[in-house]
């Protein structure tokens, strides 16, 4: 039916243009616009060559005239690229532990692993697929980039999904498969901003409001309601002048000097004084192991009081927030496009 492609931008998007000839059976079924049957051979024609096609809308050309427009459908948003080299059990993951030594595992024991180190138990299946998606991105951004993963980093910990055995205990088996259910029912499936990996930001929950990364386009303010309702949404800390000048290295009358210079839109500290030091807000909380920028202090004659909401880096995925979503029936692709409101969502099979 199709014997070549092209993909061409008209300014706003990408429009595929699939040239046919024009035999009988093509001319009956444009007779009897059976436009599901003629879409599902262009999808076939988009995998089978393997066409990177980011767009909706495919222009039929028979003879140098366009005569007919199809809109795929693209239920899920999802985009079918490459091959199934990049499944559970295909791919393999390179990591680093902090030794510097390098196990081999696949895929599938990778996110066994990661997604039970870094999620909260008794999440919904659909929250746990769209954690499963956002660790499978990184796995192959790490391997592309850097060919190996590293065993803990910023992003994630690994530990393997043995180490729960101890931990869950009689439930070990129930968590184990709800995990594999969401890495087998999402096999190849990953995240993408302008055709890059994306990374995997996720927290628990935030102050209701999502934050903001100019570093990371694809991070955008959304509001979580949902995360009111965290039991971690407030904390309340309080630490001794005696703690806080190990921490800091300062006198008690230059720890009572404390500044915030800065917050974004979502009231997180961006920058914050210390007597003449200044501190980022992630560097500030990390130091008082606090568990969010959304800091507010109260100052006393012997310690200082400090009250914080939500609990993370409150940048894209609320595990909280998506959790109550799924239970909503929310399906883990539209969890993940409320998040991260400018991604896609693609497959390799």
């Amino acid at each position: 039916m199709f014997y070549r492609y092209e993909i061409r931008n008209n300014g706003k998007e990408d429009i595929l243009y699939l040239y046919l000839t024009m035999d009988y059976e093509f001319s009956k079924e444009l007779d009897a616009d059976e436009d599901n049957k003629i879409e599902k051979n262009a999808e076939n024609f988009i995998k089978n060559n393997s066409i990177d096609f980011n767009g909706n809308k495919i222009y039929l050309v028979v003879n140098g005239i366009i005569v007919k427009t199809l809109e795929l459908n693209k239920q899920d948003e999802k985009i079918i690229v490459k091959n199934n080299k990049y499944s559970n059990t295909a791919f393999y993951i390179n990591l680093k532990d902090t030794n510097n030594i390098i196990t081999k595992i696949d895929l599938k024991t990778y996110l066994l692993g990661v997604v039970a180190t870094n999620s909260m138990n008794d999440l919904e299946i659909d929250a746990i697929k769209a954690i499963t998606l956002l660790y499978r991105t990184y796995a192959f951004k790490e391997m592309k980039e850097n060919n190996y993963i590293n065993i803990t980093d910023k992003f994630q910990t690994y530990k393997p999904i043995t180490y729960f055995k101890d931990i869950w205990k009689n439930d070990y088996q129930y968590y184990y498969d709800r995990i594999e259910k969401a890495i087998v029912e999402t096999d190849g499936e990953f995240i993408t901003y302008e055709n890059n990996y994306i990374l995997p930001f996720i927290h628990i929950c935030n102050n209701s409001l999502t934050t903001t990364n100019e570093n990371y386009k694809y991070l955008e303010r959304v509001t979580s309601l949902w995360d009111y309702a965290s039991p971690n949404y407030l904390e309340i800390k309080d630490y001794n002048y005696n703690e806080l000048e190990k921490i800091f290295n300062m006198k008690k009358n230059q720890l009572r000097k404390i500044t915030i210079l800065e917050t974004d839109k979502s009231n997180q500290i961006k920058s914050i004084k210390v007597n003449n030091n200044v501190y980022t807000g992630e560097e500030f909380r990390r130091l008082l192991n606090l568990k969010s920028a959304d800091i507010n202090m109260i100052i006393n004659s012997t310690h200082i009081r400090f009250i914080t909401k939500g609990f993370g880096h409150n940048m894209g995925l609320s595990q909280f927030g998506a959790n109550e979503l799924a239970k909503q029936n929310v399906s883990y692709i539209k969890i993940l496009t409320y998040y991260f409101p400018k991604i896609e969502i693609k497959k390799s099979i």
